[in-house]
């Protein structure tokens, strides 16, 4: 027992890690946007130092990997978006309730898990669904109003939760493949993304000619994070099952929480923070899945 504890702490401090750092990457962001660079542009510097600096270092795992090309594409596209989108929420919108829209992902990895990894969608399962959903609806709904988010961020923000969702759920279908491939799938997404975007607005490249050296190294600091950050959760996510890494990532939502209320004094009301709790309830009920799902097949 004691060697399976240390064996599983290693990749749950990891998960810790990452959400923790997911939780106030978005502050950095936000003073780069006020220097004049733009969360698509900030975002495609960001990944393309580590995989400028590092993706050299996982040829060999991605040639052993080339029988999963297509799934390790599909995991960069699925991750590219998650990242664009989360950044580009976090600097329209108000962090918390976009983050809150990004964690109905436990509705999404329930869907998803039942497609790509053929798992049975148990009581559990069905729980999971209501809660998020109910919690959505809860913090969305105005008197006259369809329950939607209501502006561009939020739907960022629920976009890039749906994103997250069949990311994590594909890197657990390449179960075998190096996480260091993994992590240059997720570089290489943001960055070839990005670029489209850019592309359709170039004047988002303006800055490059008059941002200072200061600019230019919060550009370098966001980079080398969002490389450990990459590696913290491919490497734990071949560890951790997914719904198991969802309840973890919710620390996220907690270091979120404290940022924005020092660094951009937001607040919720009583209404957000009931649809808050559904929402974090499901996520929470969510790490119960896997043992349901075990006990259930043993049973049958």
């Amino acid at each position: 027992m004691p060697a399976l504890t240390s064996q599983r702490a290693l990749p749950v401090a990891s998960l810790v890690y990452a959400a923790a750092l997911w939780g106030v990457i978005w502050y950095p962001y936000r003073l780069l946007d006020e220097a004049g660079v733009g969360g698509v542009a900030s975002g495609v510097f960001s990944y393309a130092l580590p995989l400028a600096l590092m993706g050299w270092l996982h040829l060999r795992g991605l040639r052993a990997a080339r029988g999963h090309w297509l799934w390790l594409s599909a995991l960069g596209l699925a991750a590219g978006w998650t990242n664009l989108a989360y950044v580009l929420g976090v600097l329209e919108g108000e962090v918390v309730r976009v983050l809150l829209l990004f964690y109905l992902s436990p509705l999404w990895t329930v869907l998803f898990a039942r497609f790509l990894l053929h798992e049975k969608l148990n009581r559990a399962g069905w729980a999971v669904m209501a809660l998020a959903a109910g919690g959505a609806l809860t913090m969305l709904w105005r008197p006259g109003e369809w329950p939607l988010p209501a502006n561009r961020a939020e739907w960022l923000g629920l976009s890039a939760g749906v994103m997250f969702a069949l990311s994590n759920v594909i890197a657990r279908h390449l179960d075998g493949v190096a996480e260091g491939a993994k992590a240059v799938a997720v570089w290489c997404g943001v960055v070839v993304l990005g670029v489209v975007g850019l592309a359709l607005r170039p004047a988002d490249l303006d800055f490059a000619s008059t941002a200072p050296v200061a600019v230019w190294a919060l550009l370098l600091a966001v980079g080398a994070l969002i490389g450990s950050m990459t590696y913290a959760v491919q490497y734990g996510l071949a560890r951790v099952p997914a719904n198991q890494a969802i309840v973890i990532f919710l620390f996220e939502l907690v270091v979120a929480a404290v940022a924005a209320y020092f660094l951009s004094d937001e607040r919720m009301d009583l209404q957000e923070w009931l649809g808050a709790a559904m929402i974090i309830t499901a996520s929470l009920f969510s790490g119960h899945m896997e043992d349901a799902q075990v006990q259930e097949t043993r049973d049958g």
